[in-house]
């Protein structure tokens, strides 16, 4: 068995984490992804904006724990209440982050979680209604590397 000189250990190191690195770039979700998860939750249908309310950071300092928490305005009636929530991110490896159901006795139609982020991206939350409407809303989520900001 052949032992490694310091220098060939550190070399390989290198090459490896470098490979590591590159790999995530590859194979992130893209924004046409995200549309075509949405169109097939949706059923192709219209949706509207103004109802959803996304809190995450706009800067996340480590993209492996990003507290989210998503509101969803409602009356949560019987005959009328947020069915299903997705949560979908465009620079994930899968666009499909969250997924979340509701019936009137949640009383309210709210989640929150931690979700891990590749690196700064775009968050889109689409809610179904009981009868069928659709709402959609956006956020954009910058992760820093080390918290710098950069």
């Amino acid at each position: 068995m052949r032992s490694w000189s310091r220098r060939q250990a550190l070399k390989a190191g290198a090459g490896a984490t470098a490979a590591v690195l590159a790999l995530p770039q590859a194979l992130r979700a893209v924004p046409a992804e995200v549309a075509a998860e949405i169109a097939k939750f949706t059923g192709g249908k219209a949706f509207s904006e103004g109802l959803i309310t996304i809190d995450v950071p706009e800067i996340a300092e480590n993209g492996n724990t990003v507290p989210l928490s998503i509101a969803v305005d409602s009356p949560m009636t019987a005959n009328d209440y947020i069915a299903e929530l997705r949560v979908l991110a465009d620079g994930n490896p899968r666009p499909g982050i969250a997924s979340f159901r509701f019936t009137p006795q949640c009383g309210r139609a709210e989640a929150a979680t931690r979700i891990r982020l590749a690196g700064s991206q775009t968050l889109s939350a689409v809610a179904k209604t009981s009868d069928g409407r659709v709402f959609l809303a956006r956020k954009q989520v910058k992760v820093t590397i080390g918290g710098c900001g950069g």
